[in-house]
This record gives structure tokens, C-alpha cells and sequence, in this order.
């Protein structure tokens, strides 16, 4: 599960992290109201204007806008309300945006130039995420923040900290500590910096996060209040374990069904996963590892997959015939494989109710089936018995023969 921006700088105000204020919006007439709000107490003209959207790459389509004016916050707000926002990660398609939160404009410290290199503005980057390599939860910090992090990871990945997390003990104060100074804080930002590393630990844990991310964090010029400036969390991302949603009602209340697929929302009322993807090969299968290795093997056969669907391991006929219909309901879909592993179940009953299924939908683009397991031969049968009823069905011996003949079929 994810939640927006706004949502996202809540949590972090609710666990003592320090954000600038803000006031969400859903109308563009309210955006002269939002701004007075921010600007009133700030001192500054200065506000932002963002979309909220799950996508990146806000700034550069233009649904990021800084205003120094109610009227120009409006002219912003009614720009972002009336269309639609196309960035890398939306695809020319597109995403439309309802929610826009209005925040109080924050002046960075730039850096001091060191050598050949100008000064630049004060950012970080500070997330908590899954190490898979040692099993363990990971502060991960950088002094290049506001950029993509995978890209400096990529090219710079020197300027990358990890900071493994004790699993009973937590994240302890020295090592926050060791990473601020590692990060070039100093003076009282260190403190400042120590206690937001410590509270986003906190965060990640107490709500079962699988990342909980700032960037930037930035330092803000000197102040009497603040001497060596005050670091501020501008913007923030966070995903949560949907396996333990049962226990944070209060995140589930934050899920807005407008922000997601409509697919991905039905899939999930039958206990399936389901992703959409931009190839034209649907994928049903059953185990998201099998799922994986069905998508690579479509690809390594120059084919590309349209969607993700795991439909578990105890799929019944019911959710198989959902799941026909899911997949087909993408346009770009000009064929489907079918890769079953019958362990749980077995391959004749699978088989019978992808007949019943395909039978009940009716079929107009290439169906490919895979079926391995318990009772697989019987399986194989009922699909060879009910190809004359359904032309578009093809039996495949294993996944390469699967994956060759509805690439194949698609063209």
C-alpha cells in the first residue's frame, strides 16, 4: 500500500519529524485560501503547488510550480485540476490529478563551494528499507538528495551509507550519529539530523513499512532560532506491508480507491495480484515467483508481457474466470499464456475450470496453457478435448514451448 505526499508528511509531523505547513485542496477555487494559510505565519511569499499523484517526475511535467502570489497558486491549481499529468513514469496516457497540496515555500542553504565545484543547495537523501542481502532493515542516507537515488547509486555509489538496524534493538543513537557526521552535518544540525534518523525508525517499525524515504532533507539558511540552519523532511514517500494492514486501520483509511486501478482493486476482492504492464501478452499464473519467471521467459522469446497476476495457490474457478476478464479487459492484450504448477491443486480440475472459463468469456485472441503437476495428464486432455470448441487454445508441453508459441500468436 502507498499513500500520497501530503498523507506521507502527516506521518511524519505525527512522529516529531519537522515539515513545513501545508493545506490540501481537491478545488481549485480553494487555492487562494490554502495559500493565505501557509504564507500567513511564514514570513515568505514564498509556496509550492504539487500534484499528487503515485508517479515521479512532477517537476519536469510541470505539476510542481513555485508561487509568490494567491493568483498565480490559482493559475496553478487550475492548470493541474484540468489536466492530465504525462511523465516517464506515466506513460503517454497520462494520470489524471484530484488532490493538490498547497505547502509553505522553504528557502534551502546552499553549500560552501569546494574547489573547482560551485556551492549547491543543502539536500539529502534519508530512507529505511529491507536489505535482502543481510536480512535486515537498513538506514540508507546520501548527501545527493532530490535526485533520483538509484542513478547516484549507479554512478556514485561511494556517495551511498547503509547503516544496518538491529533487529531487537533498533536503530541506536551513536549510529545515527556516525551517518549525520558521515553526511557532513555539523553544529547543532547534527542533533537535529540524529533525532529525525531515530524517529523515522520508529515510523518504519510501529506502522510495518517496507520503505519510508525522505528527499529531500534539507538545511535551511541561518536564523537566530537556528544557527546553523534547520533541517526539514520538504518530501517523503512511504510503503507499507499490506500483510499487516489488519493492523493499522488507520493506514487503510488513508487508501483512496480513485488513486488505484479499478483491475488491481478487483483482483484483490478474489485473492489475486494483479499489475498492469505495457506489453500485449496477458500472464495468469499461480505463485508470484512462477509469475516472475513466466514475464522473463516472454522476454527472453522477444515477447513482452501486458500484466503481473498471481492468482495464488488455490485459485478456484470462479477467480480464473475473474481473472480472464481482468486481463482482458486491456485492450493492448493480443494474447494470453496460462502457466498452472498444480501442487495444491490438481492439474484436471485447473484445466477443466480454464475451459469453463475461456468457455463462459469467449475468446477472440490466443490462449497458450501450461500445466505441470499432480495429475497432469489428465489435465492435458481436457484441454486437447475442448480445443475444437475453443480455436483459439493451445496446449504447451513446457515454458519455453509456452512462451515460443504465444509470442508466436501475437506476432
Amino acid at each position: 500500500m502507498k499513500i500520497h505526499e501530503y498523507q506521507a508528511r502527516d506521518l511524519l509531523s505525527a512522529f516529531g519529524i519537522p515539515v513545513p505547513a501545508g493545506s490540501v485542496i481537491t478545488d481549485a477555487n480553494d487555492a487562494v485560501k490554502a495559500y493565505d494559510e501557509v504564507t500567513s505565519n511564514a514570513g515568505s511569499d514564498l509556496a509550492v503547488v504539487k500534484a499528487q499523484v503515485f508517479a515521479g517526475g512532477r517537476g519536469k511535467a510541470g505539476f510542481v510550480k513555485l508561487v509568490h502570489s494567491a493568483a498565480d497558486a490559482l493559475v496553478a491549481a487550475e492548470f493541474m485540476l484540468s489536466n492530465k499529468m504525462v511523465s516517464v513514469q506515466t506513460g503517454p496516457e497520462g494520470l489524471d490529478v484530484n488532490t493538490l497540496l498547497i505547502a509553505e515555500g522553504v528557502d534551502i542553504a546552499d553549500r560552501p563551494a569546494s574547489g573547482s565545484q560551485p556551492g549547491k543547495p543543502d539536500e539529502y537523501y534519508l530512507a529505511i528499507t529491507t536489505d535482502r542481502n543481510t536480512r535486515r532493515n537498513t538506514l540508507i542516507a546520501s548527501r545527493e538528495g532530490g535526485v533520483e537515488i538509484e542513478q547516484v547509486a549507479h554512478d556514485t555509489p561511494d556517495l551511498i551509507i547503509k547503516q544496518p538496524i538491529n533487529p531487537v534493538l533498533g536503530l541506536q543513537p551513536f549510529e545515527a550519529r556516525e551517518v549525520a557526521f558521515k553526511l557532513g552535518f555539523v553544529g547543532k544540525q547534527v542533533n537535529q539530523a540524529v533525532g529525525i534518523m531515530l524517529k523515522l525508525s520508529e515510523l518504519y517499525h510501529d506502522k510495518d513499512c517496507s520503505l519510508a524515504e525522505i528527499n529531500p532533507l534539507i538545511v535551511t539558511p541561518p536564523t537566530e532560532t537556528y544557527p546553523n540552519g534547520q533541517v526539514l523532511a520538504i518530501d517523503a514517500k512511504f510503503n507499507f506491508d499490506d500483510n499487516a494492514l489488519f493492523r493499522h486501520k488507520d493506514l487503510v483509511a488513508l487508501s483512496n480507491p480513485d488513486d488505484e486501478d479499478p483491475r488491481e482493486i478487483e483482483a484483490d476482492k478474489f485473492g489475486m495480484s494483479y499489475i498492469a504492464l505495457d506489453g500485449n501478452i496477458g500472464c495468469l499464473v499461480n505463485g508470484a515467483g512462477l509469475a516472475m519467471a513466466t514475464m522473463d521467459t516472454i522476454k527472453l522469446f522477444e515477447g513482452e508481457p501486458a500484466n503481473f497476476l498471481d492468482v495464488g495457490g488455490s485459485a478456484t474457478e470462479e477467480a480464473v474466470t475473474e481473472a480472464f476478464r481482468i486481463i482482458l479487459s486491456d485492450n493492448a492484450v493480443n494474447g494470453i499464456l496460462v502457466n498452472i504448477f498444480g501442487g495444491i491443486m490438481r492439474c484436471d480440475v485447473i484445466a477443466q475450470g480454464i475451459v469453463n472459463a475461456a468457455k463462459s468469456i469467449g475468446f477472440s485472441v490466443p490462449l497458450v496453457v501450461r500445466l505441470e503437476g499432480t495429475n497432469v495428464e489428465e489435465g492435458r486432455k481436457i484441454l486437447q478435448d475442448a480445443a475444437g470448441d475453443l480455436p483459439t487454445l493451445q496446449a504447451a508441453n513446457d515454458l519455453g514451448d509456452a512462451a515460443q508459441k504465444v509470442v508466436a500468436a501475437v506476432g
